[in-house]
């Protein structure tokens, strides 16, 4: 029998790590927590202290009992969780369980799953971080007064199956601010002259910038006018030559809010895919001859730090491939906001020499294309900056400015191994060509072209741009974004329309109730806050009941006042005036998971269903009578038609917006490209900035 017991949260890590430790060593896994709050009650005893009543979880019973024999057998056992809070808990909780004292030398952190680190890690084992349990079980018994008083609220008041959350309803607050801001944009009109110049054989490209030096604003078609009747002839004279050069500095490595952002613009991924492979290469791939190894370093953190030794193979991998002028000179400092915690590395890979190229024979697909990314995006960060020389021209004729701006990659640096993405098309303007131009030289005007554009309304919010303003705002953590995306869909309140979210009837119904009862849950800067707090409780800053009692006094007053005033949402059985058309009976409006749909009153001997006929607040352009709906193919495809269907037959594949064209006035309409969508005209050539 092995002399030591090392406990694990998951197989894949258990087997990963025995092959590392040796025969003295059993390594078995807790398959993650083994003990938490009960479903069927609150489980949290409000009048001492908010002290959580924990019970083993269902299904864990067998587990627990292997692991308890286990531990009898050993002569010492090791809580070998993940390097955070989460990870803290779950080793407090085994000892609990276990029996162990959670002041002797039990706990075992690594930061990745390597035979040095795992060696390394167990030369120092230390004593289990009461703060850092004691932050996890805050976060936890909040979220359970939160959800356990508000929820039954919203099952009887609105519909079963409802619930709200500190993080989960911040986020739907966004989305649907952000589709109130788009249903009441109101467009703005402005005009740009762009013009094709020549300087002996070489054409380029300048745009309009001002008038006797100052710049103008275009805002009418009348103001364009003014400024070409002022234009003389063809010739512009070359007045301001300025050259610079400038240096682009990497991105630094991922941390687990950038690598969700980067993972959706560059591979496609959900967060919650993203967090599913990160896991898999974290816990160790088997690369043959090498064994199973772990390939990157643990994903959920918010720091952007690595370690001296990463740091400098990094410096000897790129000396090595790329020469020693692309190596980083110096390191930059780490930038992070206020509310990082440190302790961890930003996620990298655990060699740089582990191309991903040399091992993709023993990755699936999705594994190395974020092996891949992660890779190159650390590689990236320790290499020189870009260099680049830029150039600004200004040409005058009679007062009227253009600007002509070229710039040229003197030095790729980083950018020959990785560039990091937006989450907006933008032009590539890193080498944009200007002829040699000098002060005095005289230029000609090939073709001035007016255009006419619209200011547009905010894009709707991606998974990555929800994670992005999540972090920016200070709400969430690493461990967060990817269930609170997932939960908002899962019950119903949000929709992805073309990989953006919109808020379905039924998210915009709870959302006006928790305004109105609950607002501080929904108030962006009070749960950044609470954020905050819940940090300092990490940090050993403050006591974990004292910031629970502090928010509770005013929660629970907010509870009872819902209780007494909140009035029923009456979601009856409306009758829609149609019969059903296979057994006659009246057809009904029923709410479902995602807004109304139509149903059978003769329901349980009918199961007929239908869904209603969606209006997207626009009237039919060919009839002038109709209503435009949404609806479905046989293939369940999408499309757009009149509501007057035989009587008008307009139909569109592509979805007319909730705004008119500003240069026609007729529908405009959502087409679809390969990466985004862009809103065009159905009728002229009106276009859009593409979104991705």
């Amino acid at each position: 029998m092995s002399d030591y017991l090392v406990i694990v949260e998951s197989p894949a890590k258990a087997k990963t790590i025995e092959k590392y430790l040796g025969k003295k060593y059993t390594v078995k896994a807790s398959m993650g927590h083994v003990r938490d709050l009960p479903k069927s009650q609150m489980g949290v005893d409000i009048e001492h202290n908010f002290q959580p009543k924990y019970i083993t979880i269902r299904g864990k019973g067998p587990v627990l009992k292997e692991l308890k024999n286990a531990a009898k057998k050993a002569k010492k056992v090791f809580l070998a969780a993940d390097p955070d809070r989460e990870g803290e808990a779950i080793a407090w909780h085994l000892a609990q369980s276990l029996d162990i004292d959670i002041q002797s030398d039990c706990r075992v952190v690594f930061n990745e799953i390597t035979k040095d680190a795992i060696k390394d890690s167990f030369k120092s084992p230390r004593a289990i971080n009461m703060d850092l349990v004691d932050a996890q079980q805050a976060r936890r018994v909040l979220d359970r007064l939160v959800g356990y008083n508000i929820s039954p609220i919203l099952w009887k008041k609105v519909k079963k199956g409802l619930s709200a959350g500190r993080v989960q309803s911040v986020a739907v607050r966004l989305i649907i601010d952000r589709e109130n801001e788009i249903k009441h944009f109101k467009p703005e009109e402005y005009w740009t002259i762009n013009g094709d110049f020549l300087k002996g054989t070489e054409s380029f490209e300048a745009a309009f910038w001002g008038v006797e030096g100052k710049k103008k604003d275009l805002k009418t078609e009348e103001d364009v006018k003014q400024v070409l009747q002022k234009v003389i002839g063809n010739e512009f004279t070359v007045t301001k030559v300025t050259k610079k050069e400038r240096r682009r500095n990497p991105a630094p490595p991922f941390t687990t809010s950038s690598l969700q952002q980067e993972a959706a613009r560059k591979l496609n991924f959900r967060a919650k895919k993203t967090m599913m492979v990160a896991q898999q290469l974290y816990e160790g791939i088997d690369l043959g001859k090498e064994g199973t190894v772990g390939l990157i370093t643990y994903m959920r953190t918010d720091s952007t730090r690595i370690s001296d030794t990463a740091k400098s193979e990094a410096i000897s991998y790129i000396e090595k491939m790329f020469g020693s002028e692309y190596a980083q000179a110096k390191t930059r400092g780490s930038q992070k906001s206020g509310n990082v915690q440190d302790a961890h590395e930003a996620i990298r890979p655990t060699s740089a020499f582990r191309n991903p190229d040399g091992i993709k024979d023993f990755l699936t697909k999705d594994q190395y294309k974020l092996y891949k990314l992660i890779w190159e995006r650390f590689i990236a960060s320790q290499m020189s900056p870009a260099v680049m020389d830029t150039m600004s021209v200004d040409l005058e004729n009679n007062g009227v400015m253009f600007r002509a701006n070229g710039s040229k990659i003197k030095f790729h640096g980083f950018m020959k191994v990785y560039v990091e993405g937006t989450d907006d098309q933008e032009e590539d303007k890193s080498n944009r060509l200007l002829p040699d131009l000098q002060e005095g030289d005289k230029i000609f005007s090939k073709d001035l072209k007016p255009e006419q554009h619209f200011t547009q309304p905010p894009p709707r919010y991606t998974e990555a741009r929800l994670v992005k303003t999540l972090e920016e705002l200070g709400i969430g953590r690493p461990s967060t974004y990817a269930p609170t995306l997932d939960t908002i869909q899962r019950r119903g309140y949000v929709a992805l329309e073309n990989k953006r979210f919109v808020p379905t009837e039924l998210g915009q119904i709870v959302h006006e109730l928790m305004m109105e009862f609950f607002p501080e849950i929904l108030d962006v800067e009070f749960t950044a806050k609470m954020e905050h707090d819940l940090d300092d409780i990490e940090e050993g800053k403050v006591n974990w009941v004292k910031i629970i009692d502090e928010f509770y006094h005013d929660f629970s007053k907010n509870v009872k006042k819902a209780e007494n005033e909140m009035e029923k949402v009456e979601i009856k059985d409306e009758y829609a005036g149609v019969k059903c058309e296979k057994c006659g009976s009246e057809m009904v409006y029923k709410m479902g998971r995602y807004g109304k749909f139509l149903a059978c009153s003769n329901f349980p001997d009918c199961r007929n269903t239908k869904p209603i006929l969606k209006e997207i607040g626009l009237k039919c352009p060919k009839c002038h009578e109709g209503n435009i709906v949404e609806r479905k193919s046989k293939r369940r495809r999408v499309f757009y038609g009149c509501d007057r269907y035989p009587e008008c037959d307009f139909i569109s594949w592509e979805k007319p917006v909730e705004r008119k064209c500003p240069k026609c006035g007729e529908i405009l309409v959502e087409k679809r490209l390969k990466k985004g969508v862009q809103v065009q005209c159905s009728s002229c050539d009106y276009k859009e900035e593409p979104q991705r």
